[in-house]
């Protein structure tokens, strides 16, 4: 497939805690970072959310408790995260409902200054 890009885009993918986007955490969060130039650079990190993670959200991503117990957590590793999406345009599927405003929670709470306008 051939992009017409003129900054870098990030497809991405959070699993989750839940649906709140004020209450609920990040446990993983999957990076595909597109170039102009075609290239790509992908990222996932597995996110101890420092809450439990209910066992009805376990069912649907297959993320428990246990596995995330000793990673770390997502402040831990925000401005990594950040310097992946700094820049970029963001997509990914229903993103601008869920995905980017939950990851702006959580970039705020790591004290990250994320500016929304770069979505789309």
């Amino acid at each position: 497939m051939d992009l017409n890009l003129t900054r870098p885009i990030c497809f991405f993918d959070l699993e989750t805690t839940g649906t709140n986007i004020a209450k609920d955490r990040i446990v993983e969060i999957a990076i595909l970072k597109v170039y102009p130039n075609q290239t790509t650079e992908s990222k996932t990190w597995l996110v101890n959310p420092g809450m439990v993670i209910p066992d009805e959200v376990i069912a649907i991503h297959g993320i428990s408790n246990e596995k995330v117990a000793n990673e770390p957590e997502f402040k831990e590793l925000s401005k990594e995260i950040y310097r992946m999406i700094k820049d970029c345009d963001l997509g990914g599927f229903n993103s601008d409902r869920f995905d980017i405003p939950l990851l702006a929670e959580e970039l705020l709470r790591a004290d990250i200054d994320f500016d929304m306008k770069n979505t789309v």
